[in-house]
């Protein structure tokens, strides 16, 4: 007999346990989206009391974020955001789960203009229409054609090969460059290498939950804790040279494209979609991308910190 769900949506649209990992993704980008309004608050309260120029936050910054009330509301928040992506995972595969995120970009969006009163222009609006458009049409794709498959020891061997290739050349590049580096470079590392966080977790709540505690999963919670850390740095780093919506807005497309790219490339999520599924990710990924770079290209509050630094 089928359920309200099949009557309503049909039985290709959702499975029973995509229907629960859904509603519970979107409840972690609410508080993803709160969570990085008071971090970014908090960064700011920190970065108004530096004493020398600098795109980097140094380790007395990091000390005074830990006792910045603001920045631990923040960090709370997004505690519990994890919680609930994480969970999420549990009950859907990574393609659908992870894109879900944007929506954080609009609550962001509507909550850094009211409370720093920074004026949206129609720009911006555009901007934030294509990156949640984009990653809402991969969603739709993904939803009702994503395989939620095991990760085998030699998926996982792949998986941890590309994260130390990613953290040796992302790490190679900051050394180099960090003195140049704009909130775009910084929020793109930290969408990379929180794409594999979440792949790493899913992993490592599979293999406890199926009882596989061995030493794939030990270096899979090592990747997980040193991508997490990256990320975190990268991250507050983004807030302090710009806005808290063009920070999310680069997580909630870099990070989905990463992990939908493992997903779909490594672990084979996407198996049993149609033909044309593959070139309609490419094209509502590069949509959602575009969105990114326009929205740091229109953002006003870009433009009056990139300004200083350009002096």
């Amino acid at each position: 007999m089928p359920t309200l769900l099949e009557l309503h949506l049909g039985p290709e649209v959702l499975n029973t346990a995509q229907a629960v990992g859904i509603p519970i993704a979107l409840v972690g980008a609410v508080f993803l989206s709160f969570g990085a309004q008071f971090q970014s608050r908090g960064v700011k309260q920190v970065e108004a009391r530096r004493l020398t120029a600098g795109t980097e936050l140094g380790g007395s910054e990091l000390l005074r974020l830990v006792r910045t009330r603001s920045w631990l509301i923040g960090t709370v928040m997004l505690g519990l955001a994890i919680v609930l992506q994480l969970t999420s995972l549990r009950f859907a595969a990574l393609i659908v789960v992870q894109p879900i995120g944007a929506i954080a970009l609009v609550v962001t969006a509507i909550l850094n203009a009211r409370m720093n009163h920074v004026h949206i222009s129609r720009k911006v609006v555009r901007a934030i229409v294509l990156c949640v458009g984009g990653v809402g049409i991969f969603v739709a794709i993904a939803a009702p054609n994503a395989t939620d498959t095991a990760i085998s020891d030699d998926d996982l061997r792949t998986i941890l090969v590309l994260l130390a290739v990613v953290l040796v050349v992302l790490g190679t590049l900051y050394a180099i460059y960090r003195a140049r580096m704009t909130p775009v470079a910084y929020i793109a590392g930290a969408g990379i290498l929180y794409g594999f966080v979440a792949t790493m977790a899913k992993t490592v709540i599979n293999r406890l939950i199926a009882g596989q505690f061995d030493w794939f999963t030990v270096l899979c919670g090592v990747g997980l804790l040193a991508a997490g850390a990256g990320g975190l740095y990268l991250v507050q780093t983004a807030y302090a040279v710009g806005p808290p919506d063009l920070v999310i807005a680069g997580l909630t497309v870099v990070d989905p494209i990463v992990a939908v790219g493992i997903g779909v490339l490594v672990l084979g999520e996407a198996q049993t979609a149609p033909w044309w599924a593959g070139p309609a990710f490419l094209a509502s990924g590069a949509i959602a991308v575009f969105g990114v770079f326009q929205l740091a290209r229109h953002h006003p509050e870009v433009g009056e910190r990139e300004a200083p630094r350009a002096g």
